[in-house]
């Protein structure tokens, strides 16, 4: 038999607003914010898959069962800068013998980390 070989093309989230997500995340992972109508618009990050936006009717009532962790040097420093273009932290920067990490929240509540691990 033989083994399916699959690779990620983009990722897609479910959302209301999907030109004020794309528009959030190209300015955190660089790449420009295309908004093809009002229903579906994608970032190209650099480096990375495309991370799409399409709006559904539901509203988010629950945690997300898949979350991004982005790699930063500096945890607070892209805490910071996420938290000025609407993003909102959950709880305190958490630093154990793995890194340091902070879990967020995009403008609609879709859970996303940083973090930064240590060198060893």
């Amino acid at each position: 038999m033989a083994v399916l070989r699959a690779r990620i093309g983009q990722l897609v989230v479910d959302c209301a607003d999907p030109g004020r997500l794309a528009r959030f995340w190209a300015a955190l992972l660089g790449g420009r914010a295309v908004v093809r109508d009002a229903a579906w618009a994608h970032v190209d990050p650099p480096g990375a898959a495309r991370l799409a936006f399409q709006r559904v009717p539901e509203a988010k009532d629950a945690k997300n069962r898949l979350h991004l962790d982005l790699a930063v040097e500096d945890v607070p420093r892209a805490r910071a800068a996420a938290v000025r273009r609407g993003a909102v932290p959950v709880g305190p920067t958490v630093t154990d013998a793995q890194g340091t990490f902070q879990v967020m929240r995009d403008p609609e509540g879709n859970e996303f980390c940083f973090v930064a691990a240590t060198d060893g």
